[in-house]
């Protein structure tokens, strides 16, 4: 028998290898979830659950303000949870063209915005406790809104104070700019 020629590769290549797999694609950035970004972002959706929770507990159907408080507590979970996968999985290294340092401020800024007028308009509709026991626990409910809400607000403003600061980049300041 002839012998194996020994200039013959035996390796085969697999998805992972040739950068085709799901592996190489959506490979998790574990240094975001580090960061004050990523913790923050982390935050905000915890936080938001629990207001848009606390208000679709109670019975705030009588209230429209409660509506807007909805409607911004869970569009601003669902936007920051799809942005918060799409950074954590990198995806938008697969989309170079858009800026997404400017995305991210832009959103980040606008949650803002729409968290403060979001907990101003939960924190004034609270009533004074009823008498009953479904008042009561709508009372605690939309008084706990109001403080996650509150909370989710800061949060908001302070990821956009970084996303900012990373839109800007490194070394863009005031003192720089006048030199």
């Amino acid at each position: 028998m002839a012998e194996f020629p020994p200039k013959v590769s035996t390796q085969t290549s697999t998805p992972e290898a040739t950068g085709l797999g799901f592996r190489s694609f959506c490979t998790p950035d574990i240094g975001f979830l580090k960061s004050i970004p990523g913790i923050l972002m982390m935050i905000e959706i915890v936080l938001g659950l629990l207001v848009w929770a606390l208000i679709a507990g109670s019975h705030y159907h009588p209230i429209p303000a409660y509506g807007w408080v909805m409607f911004v507590a869970v569009f601003c979970w669902l936007v920051t949870i799809i942005l918060f996968v799409f950074l954590l999985l990198q995806l938008y290294r697969k989309i170079p063209v858009v800026p997404w340092a400017l995305v991210i401020f832009v959103y980040h800024a606008v949650a803002t915005v729409l968290y403060v007028t979001a907990f101003i308009t939960c924190a004034a509709s609270v009533n004074s406790r009823g008498t009953n026991e479904t008042s009561t626990t709508d009372f605690n409910n939309r008084a706990a809104a109001s403080f996650f809400a509150c909370l989710v607000m800061i949060a908001y403003g302070a990821s956009t104070f970084f996303s900012f600061s990373e839109w800007r980049g490194p070394g863009s300041n005031a003192a720089s700019a006048q030199a």
